[in-house]
């Protein structure tokens, strides 16, 4: 297939059903066999941190909730064989601007537009670990989990392969030195 006869386009989704949408559309494409029709069906993710349990854990959080892009050469057989898959409600349109009805045309996305978005998902594939603080020895810092929530103290040792650093803090007026993780401590 000619790929300047593709253009992206955006499905609106239910809430939390991107990945069931994703894998439905897949199913069905390939079912009818318009692969070269629909070749690609798509949900930007990011990678982030969060704190769970006193661990640091990298979770993939949706970039754009309840939608779901998919590049194709949209016909009519197309659009109705995606609008009526489970849990969409239909694609991002635009009004049509040489009628005067309501009638909505699927809203193909802007070269430009879907270019960053690709780029966007591209470089959360590369960059992981970017998101780290830095932080230097001696710096003063403050406990924001964990059972010391609240304590001041300073860096002395950076583990850069636990990511995890060594904090003296003083408790009850005496300095006690603590292994605490990057994102339960924030610089001061």
């Amino acid at each position: 297939m000619n790929e300047q006869n593709l253009k992206w386009y955006i499905v609106r989704v239910q809430g939390g059903k991107e990945k069931k949408v994703q894998e439905y559309i897949q199913n069905e494409v390939r079912r009818a066999g318009k692969e070269d029709m629909v070749p690609q069906v798509l949900i930007p993710t990011e990678k982030v941190y969060q704190v769970k349990n006193g661990k640091r854990v990298l979770v993939e959080k949706i970039c754009y909730s309840q939608y779901v892009f998919v590049q194709a050469k949209l016909t009519g057989e197309i659009q109705h064989l995606i609008c009526d898959i489970p849990f969409v409600s239909g694609f991002l349109t635009k009004e049509s601007p040489r009628s005067k009805e309501t009638k909505r045309n699927p809203y193909p996305l802007p070269e430009a537009e879907i270019n960053q978005i690709l780029g966007k998902v591209d470089e959360m594939i590369d960059v992981e670990d970017e998101t780290a603080p830095s932080f230097v020895v001696g710096e003063p810092v403050k406990v924001i989990d964990g059972p010391f929530n609240g304590f001041n103290g300073n860096v002395l040792e950076i583990l850069e392969d636990k990511k995890k650093l060594k904090v003296e803090v003083k408790i009850f007026g005496r300095p006690t030195t603590m292994e605490l993780n990057f994102v339960q401590v924030i610089k001061e």
